[in-house]
């Protein structure tokens, strides 16, 4: 007998990349379940379904930044309140974070995938499974997406949950109307925009030597073009270095409702006249909207 929830939960998370860097991603999850029936004639009551195996999930992978633990380019090192990573590319610059454990999900692979991922989730939910459930199938996948989007990954320090988190991220589709009738040269504009970004906030930038780095790192404070960026949050201390050119610094907190006001009045400051209407999503199916327009002097 099987049992199958479509459309569980969808898992926001940022990866490291060596390629890329870092990555936002969201990802739908899909589940079937492979057992006998228990003595309510269920595989595993739906309930139970979406209570505790979403939580796996969630403690698990989202909203954390998932690191390939065997990537060549990739170090770890794990204190007793904090974890430290490096990615440490040939020809690019070092992404460093030094962060609470739970900020990471350690990825047994090379690479961060949708398989990795699944392999990681599967052993973890068949844990917590009763023994009439005999078989586990996960299912991740992107949002089918036909116009513009991009990656996005943040941290939010004032806020009480996972979102605090300085490295997690989402796929994200932008909608913007000009004048009532969808524009996808602005859409495409901001796509290209915020593709694979890091959005800081401003008050959150601080100095190099501000950044807790061991001290066989100690030469990434002198690295040029290097953003720091850290605060504390109720889940402890947050540290980042990135890239300066994959980031953008933006004088707010980077909420999805502060995000949509910004490129909507970013468009209605550079379109005079024009009305400007925006959906920014932050992930799959949530976000806000927007409209603004600067009249002609």
């Amino acid at each position: 007998m099987k049992l199958f929830v479509n459309n569980l939960t969808v898992i926001d998370y940022s990866y490291l990349c060596e390629d890329r860097g870092m990555v936002g991603e969201s990802l739908i999850v899909d589940i079937e379940l492979d057992g006998s029936l228990n003595d309510e004639c269920m595989v595993l009551d739906f309930g139970l379904v979406k209570k505790q195996i979403k939580a796996v999930i969630d403690n698990e992978v989202d909203h954390k930044l998932l690191i390939p633990a065997q990537n060549k380019c990739i170090s770890f090192n794990i204190l007793e309140d904090s974890t430290q990573i490096l990615l440490d590319r040939p020809e690019q610059l070092p992404i460093y974070l030094n962060c609470p454990h739970e900020a990471f999900a350690l990825i047994d692979k090379d690479v961060v995938d949708e398989n990795g991922i699944i392999e990681h989730l599967e052993a973890a939910i068949m844990q917590v499974l009763p023994e009439n459930v005999t078989g586990l199938v996960l299912k991740l996948a992107a949002e089918p997406i036909f116009g513009a989007f991009y990656h996005y990954s943040h941290g939010l320090k004032k806020h009480d949950g996972n979102c605090q988190r300085i490295a997690h991220g989402h796929r994200s589709i932008i909608e913007i109307e000009r004048n009532g009738e969808k524009d996808e040269s602005l859409e495409h504009y901001w796509a290209l925009r915020w593709q694979d970004i890091y959005l800081i906030t401003e008050e959150d930038m601080v100095t190099s030597d501000d950044i807790t780095v061991p001290e066989a790192l100690e030469a990434l404070r002198h690295v040029p073009n290097l953003y720091s960026v850290a605060y504390d949050a109720p889940q402890g201390r947050f540290e980042l270095m990135m890239p300066a050119d994959v980031c953008e610094i933006l004088n707010f907190d980077t909420t999805v409702e502060q995000l949509t006001h910004f490129v909507a009045h970013t468009l209605a400051n550079e379109n005079v006249g024009d009305e400007i209407s925006v959906i920014g999503y932050e992930g799959v199916d949530k976000g806000a909207m927007v409209s603004a327009k600067i009249e002609k002097q």
